[in-house]
């Protein structure tokens, strides 16, 4: 009888997988870290301020944009001045403790802005902050 030999073959580590998984563990913590990420207005230049800190409770609260040719945004949707009074009463009914922050560009008109947090003030929200970035 005879005994064949078996030839064993060294044992190597795949590496082209192990670089497939782990670029689909990075691409998906960017996203899950992108998503947690939570901007409600309109990205604009804000101005800077040295006393400027940061909102705890930046969710809930609803973000009016004055950009620098004088358009409202609401959120991200687009509003009109006549508009504005409307959607703040609405956002006042449906929230418990309504809170506001206005996002004015750096380069906006200062009437505008005065304006919009005035609309607030007549609607009954108490709660507004200006939003800035720390010099």
């Amino acid at each position: 009888m005879r005994v064949k030999a078996y030839q064993f073959k060294k044992a190597r580590i795949e590496i082209v997988p192990l670089i497939d998984v782990i670029f689909f563990l990075l691409a998906t913590f960017v996203m899950v870290s992108l998503s947690m990420t939570k901007n409600q207005g309109v990205q604009v230049q804000l101005p800077s301020a040295s006393t400027a800190e940061k909102i705890e409770d930046r969710e809930s609260a609803a973000t009016l944009t004055v950009t620098q040719s004088g358009e409202i945004f609401f959120n991200k949707d687009k509003v009109s001045m006549a508009q504005l009074p409307f959607k703040l009463q609405t956002y006042k009914a449906a929230s418990k403790d309504p809170k506001v922050v206005v996002s004015a560009e750096a380069k906006a008109d200062f009437k505008n802005v005065v304006a919009v947090l005035d609309e607030a003030r007549k609607v009954g929200i108490l709660k507004v902050g200006i939003s800035t970035e720390k010099k």
